[in-house]
Order: C-alpha cells, then structure tokens, then sequence
C-alpha cells in the first residue's frame, strides 16, 4: 500500500475512544473534528474499556446501538467497535481516516501496549485507514483540563490535514497537563520507556480473601530526551509514529547466525 495523504475537509472521519461512547473526551475530538470534516461518524465501546488493550471479543456476539444521529454503542471492546465501524456502519463506504480518543489519560511510553485508545487507532491502520490516537494527560488528584485539549485539538487537526500517511504506521497524540497557555508548542518523539503496574496493593476482602491491585505507573522526574514522556513533562504536545511491524529488525542478522 502506498502513502495516503488526507484531506480532512473532504473527509469521512471515524471516531472510536476507550472510555466510552458518553466520555467527555470523546465529545471534545466530535466537536474538532466535525468543525473540519466533511462527515463524521462514531463507533465507540458502550462502557469503559480502558486498558483492554487490542482486545477482540470472539466468544460471544455483538451488538450496536444507535444513540442518535451518526453515533453509535457498541458492546464491546474498542477494536470490535472500529471493526464493526468499518465493516458495518460505514459499509458502504469505508472512512477515509479513524480518530480515537481523545483519552482521559495520557498513552506514554508503555502504556501504548495496554491502552484501548491506541488500539482503536491501531485497528483501523490494520484495516489499511490512516489512524491517529489522541489522549490527554491529568494527574490523579486534580480534574482533566479538558480546555487544553479543546484548544490545541484544531491546531493539530490542522497540522494533520494533507499529511500523507504511511499506512504501516499510526500516530500516537499526548497533551500535557497543563492549562491550554502553559502548552510550549508540539515535537515529533519517539515511545518512551516507563512500566506501568510496579506498585502492588494487597488486601483482604470481607470474606477474609487476598486480593491484589494493580497501582500506578512510576514517578520519575526525568525521562530520556527526545521521548513522548520527556516532551509531556515540560509542557510540550507529543507526537510519536508507532510501527504495526514488531519485528526487531536489528536482531534478524544475529538471529540467523544462531538459526541458519
């Protein structure tokens, strides 16, 4: 498949997130993106599905609901919902771009493994349709500033239009948090490095059972230069091509030596 560049005022846009079809995030990408485009649709998970990951329900079927006017429930996961999206509501005619997001939270480092906005995106660049995932950063003990994302939004949008993707590649999108003034401008990084689920809680349920809780990520002060996560913590909107091709290309020469 060659590049596609995208034209966003012609454009049938898709729109998926993880939080839900009723996240407030959602709302805010809906509203940049129909500012823009020519048609806009929505395919998103019923409820919330964050951290489900690339996740495709194959044991039970699925259902879409219409919530109203070009938007629709589904109960599932975000993939089955960019799936059916795809290949049932836009049937007729595929989109021409899918948006996920934008996420309460942001997608940085390793969280792209585990994070349903990511595999939204990730879904529709399998499916051949250039693809951008879009998630804003808050910190746990303060509300999302969900203005920053309402203010940067169009000017992404407008950085993206005519942009000629690569269709073995989607784009990861985070905004700092921080009011929408604070934000110093937008880099293009690469994934960073920051594992998530390293603080365990253990507890005892009423009936005197262990359980276990997965806590937060680490906090570090620094992160390598020129990462999603170093550009997130000095203010800076974060851009990062992602690769549907895991292959480890520099291992392949080293592999065959020990696999002739």
């Amino acid at each position: 498949m060659t590049r596609r560049p995208i034209d966003l005022s012609q454009a049938r846009v898709l729109i998926s997130n993880d939080d839900g079809v009723h996240a407030p995030g959602i709302k805010v990408l809906e509203k940049a993106v129909r500012a823009v485009a020519r048609e806009v649709w929505v395919v998103a998970p019923e409820t919330e599905q964050s951290a489900t990951s690339h996740s495709l329900t194959l044991r039970r079927p699925l259902r879409i609901r219409n919530v109203s006017d070009g938007r629709f429930a589904v109960d599932g996961t975000p993939t089955d919902s960019v799936l059916l999206g795809v290949n049932r509501v836009m049937k007729d005619l595929r989109p021409d771009i899918v948006m996920s997001g934008v996420n309460r939270g942001g997608n940085l480092g390793e969280d792209v493994h585990y994070s349903g906005t990511v595999a939204a995106a990730m879904e529709g660049a399998l499916l051949g349709i250039p693809s951008v995932a879009f998630s804003q950063e808050y910190d746990d003990n303060r509300n999302v500033i969900w203005e920053t994302s309402e203010f940067w939004m169009p000017k992404i949008l407008e950085r993206l239009a005519g942009y000629d993707f690569d269709p073995a590649i989607l784009l990861n999108v985070n905004i700092p948090d921080c009011p929408p003034g604070e934000v110093t401008g937008m880099e293009v990084t690469r994934q960073g490095r920051r594992k998530i689920g390293g603080e365990i809680q253990d507890g005892r349920d009423p009936r005197g059972d262990a359980y276990y809780w997965v806590g937060v990520q680490r906090d570090e002060e620094k992160f390598q230069e020129g990462t999603d996560l170093d550009a997130c913590r000095r203010k800076v909107i974060s851009v990062t091509p992602l690769s549907l091709d895991l292959t480890a290309g520099r291992e392949l020469e080293r592999l065959r030596e020990v696999f002739p």
